[in-house]
């Protein structure tokens, strides 16, 4: 069966890539594991050596990856340039800090030695979204390297250029053959490649609905998972925010990467006496993008990764008006030559609880506005999802924010004053239903080691 990457301007083939057989790509897990057993061997400062060399080639090539996204998922250019570079900047930063994240950490007791150590666990299987075709993996990939581990990659099938593009990367960059290794198989072989034996561990960015799926199979195996899933991330506009300030950070949170982002805003939650002048403010932000073809670097909004999602969210949509909601913005599927699987900057108003679009996440560049009565309402509107990836607040009292942000919101990143946003320098991950375990940051990289107990009496 072959795997297919569509244009999604003009909705033509780019490549269609023949799948591993199962036999294939048990032999490449096999191949990752004899690659392991050396790799976990090296020392940090050959590790960070090869990881700076895959960083250079990132920045060396940023304009063909993103190109090359452009094409595969309608990444507009710019923002292509912008994650190849993020990409590269990961690497620096596990192979700088790779090494004392990771050292021997003494306990006294009273033995005459106890310490905690930290071994890789072996080879990872990570399972990729479309969205972000190379920082989803790298920001695995780095520390999982780092620490010694070995990574084979299940991409959407939709990316496979990109799959290809990194593993070449890796390899040109003087790691050793296998020790990352793309797997070109169909979601139905996944469950197969979890219970593989010499899968010590999986990692997923994507729906819920696929996370628990991923955590069921690997459940059955006891092995260790990281899920980073879904989210309707709120953002809380308070009556001493910023308008202006607040209206064009929102729009562009939500308009990021053609509004397909896990943390993309979502849910404008407006406290009744801003709602007025926010919208008006907002809604010129939400119009003023230009969109067109993803390869021009005027281009601010480019086409939905798919026809088939952008048709899904235009009947949500539809579904939402139809159940009471007002189209203040957009709601349209643009008619203009390439419009293949294009979306109108949309807003939604009037959005109340009985409706789908109070608990199903729209991802696409759909702004759904949810008017509370006051600071209470707004943080108890924010809380009431079974998400709880991201989410912000806008206000001039700075104490007031980082009070809500710390305490009040059930989020695994709470952001005042500006959009949510991963840092390789940050722990990332969420809680509730948009999944668990970390990473970026200290936490992330010690995500997929044995965390090891030595005492000697």
């Amino acid at each position: 069966m072959n795997i297919q990457s569509i244009n999604p301007v003009s909705g033509k083939l780019i490549k269609a890539y023949k799948a591993h057989t199962l036999k294939q790509a048990n032999q490449k897990i096999e191949k990752a594991h004899a690659a392991w057993t050396h790799w976990k061997e090296t020392t940090f400062t050959e590790r960070a050596k090869l990881l700076h060399n895959v960083a250079g080639l990132l920045i060396l090539r940023k304009r063909t990856l993103a190109a090359l996204m452009a094409n595969e998922m309608g990444k507009p250019i710019k923002g292509g340039i912008e994650e190849i570079e993020k990409c590269a900047s990961v690497c620096h930063y596990y192979a700088a800090n790779a090494k004392d994240f990771l050292k021997d950490q003494v306990v006294p007791t009273e033995a005459s030695k106890s310490y905690v150590s930290f071994q890789p666990l072996g080879v990872v299987l990570a399972i990729m979204p479309w969205n972000f075709p190379f920082w989803q993996l790298f920001r695995f990939l780095a520390p999982a390297l780092m620490a010694g581990n070995c990574g084979v990659l299940k991409h959407a099938s939709n990316v496979s250029g990109c799959a290809l593009a990194i593993e070449k990367l890796i390899t040109e960059a003087g790691v050793p053959q296998n020790v990352f290794s793309v797997l070109l198989i169909n979601s139905g072989v996944v469950k197969d490649m979890i219970k593989h034996p010499l899968i010590k561990a999986v990692t997923l960015t994507g729906s819920t609905e696929a996370g628990i799926q991923v955590a069921q199979q690997a459940g059955k195996q006891l092995k260790k998972t990281v899920l980073e899933l879904g989210g309707s991330d709120p953002y809380i506009v308070l009556e001493d925010a910023d308008l202006r300030n607040a209206a064009k950070i929102c729009a562009q949170s939500r308009l990021i990467n053609n509004g397909q982002s896990c943390i993309a805003a979502k849910r404008f939650i407006l406290v009744k006496k801003v709602e007025k002048e926010f919208l008006k403010l907002f809604k010129l932000e939400m119009s003023s993008k230009v969109t067109g073809d993803p390869c021009d670097p005027g281009t601010d909004l480019g086409p939905m990764a798919r026809k088939d999602l952008r048709d899904e969210l235009h009947r949500q949509v539809l579904d939402n008006i139809k159940a009471g909601a007002k189209c203040l913005l957009g709601g349209q599927i643009p008619d203009f030559k390439g419009s293949h699987a294009f979306y109108t900057p949309t807003i939604l108003t009037g959005i109340k609880k009985h409706m789908p679009a109070y608990r199903e996440e729209l991802f696409g560049p759909v702004a759904l506005i949810i008017t509370a009565k006051d600071t209470e309402d707004a943080i108890r509107i924010a809380n009431d999802t079974k998400f709880g990836l991201g989410a912000a607040v806008f206000t001039a009292n700075i104490a007031l924010g980082e009070e809500i942000a710390r305490k009040r919101l059930n989020a695994g990143a709470c952001f005042v004053n500006t959009f949510v946003k991963s840092d390789p320098r940050l722990p990332f991950g969420g809680t509730n239903q948009s999944g668990y375990g970390r990473e970026l940051g200290m936490f992330g990289i010690q995500e997929f080691v044995n965390i090891k107990t030595v005492y000697i009496s």
